[in-house]
């Protein structure tokens, strides 16, 4: 338990890391914050109340600040530094502002000439990505994927051809239609690791190529349950680029024929990849 002893705190907005899931994710530095500040902005005070109960730290300074009332509260949190006061900010779980509430909050501080000190701490998609097991260097996350099918596969489209570890979030009642999703755009060679509950009581870390991962899911029900970090491997350099005479063969076929028909045949003619295909048509016909 935290001693209870109070720290010596500046006026400042503090960007405070909390567990996603195990209660002992939680720096020292953290608790002393929290024990010491003269706010906690919370994006969900009940869950925050339930953390620092945990640790012995008085839950009177709550308020809230989530996505329907942050800009109200960000002002709120702007006037009490304004006095000379200190805040915190901690969202429900993990590191605020990363597919949370508070950037508009840490915008407002900033502008208004206030510091913001990160606090940093537990991560999910971090987390997710060090026990993925994937070479490459360089990752994009890009959060939650949007909820419908199409806008899904449209953004999905739009990174068929990178290169990049591409992590997502995804909810337990969305993760076989997402995942439908993926195999639909990328196809089934590439690696899909499912880093599911991760911290909590029933972690699974589970690797599989995208052929295999929706037979994997309807194998256990259970497999379909908790939060989700999605870690997909980028595209190889064969994915990247394609040869002379292919680009040569679809930019002509744009001259005579709309977008998707272009791509269609180009896919008949050459065997490649029409998600690739369809990536380059873009960058040469934008406007279709």
């Amino acid at each position: 338990m935290h001693s209870g002893q109070k720290q010596k705190i500046e006026c400042a907005l503090y960007v405070v890391a909390t567990p996603i899931g195990n209660l002992r994710d939680i720096s020292l530095r953290a608790l002393d914050v929290l024990m010491s500040v003269d706010k906690i902005a919370a994006e969900n005070t009940q869950n925050t109340a339930n953390l620092l109960t945990h640790y012995s730290i008085a839950a009177s300074r709550l308020m809230a600040l989530h996505q329907h009332n942050e800009q109200a509260a960000a002002e709120k949190v702007i006037a009490l530094l304004s006095r000379g006061r200190s805040v915190a900010l901690v969202s429900d779980a993990g590191t605020p502002t990363i597919s949370d509430p508070g950037a508009l909050l840490v915008e407002g501080v900033r502008a208004a000439g206030h510091r913001v000190i990160p606090i940093p701490g537990a991560n999910a998609a971090l987390a997710g990505l060090s026990a993925a097991g994937l070479s490459a260097p360089h990752f994009l996350f890009y959060g939650f994927l949007p909820n419908k099918s199409a806008a899904r596969c449209r953004t999905l489209q739009g990174l068929a051809t990178l290169p990049y570890t591409l992590i997502f979030y995804e909810a337990p009642h969305r993760i076989l239609e997402c995942v439908l999703d993926l195999q639909n755009t990328f196809g089934g060679e590439r690696q899909i690791i499912f880093a599911r509950e991760i911290t909590k009581l029933f972690e699974s870390i589970h690797r599989c190529t995208l052929a295999e991962a929706l037979a994997w899911l309807n194998d256990d029900p259970n497999r379909q349950r908790g939060e989700f970090v999605l870690l997909l491997s980028g595209a190889t350099a064969r994915q990247g680029g394609l040869g002379a005479e292919t680009e040569s063969l679809l930019a002509t076929l744009l001259e005579e024929l709309p977008l998707k028909q272009a791509v269609q045949l180009a896919v008949r003619i050459t065997g490649t990849s029409r998600n690739e295909l369809y990536q380059h048509a873009l960058s040469l016909k934008p406007q279709a």
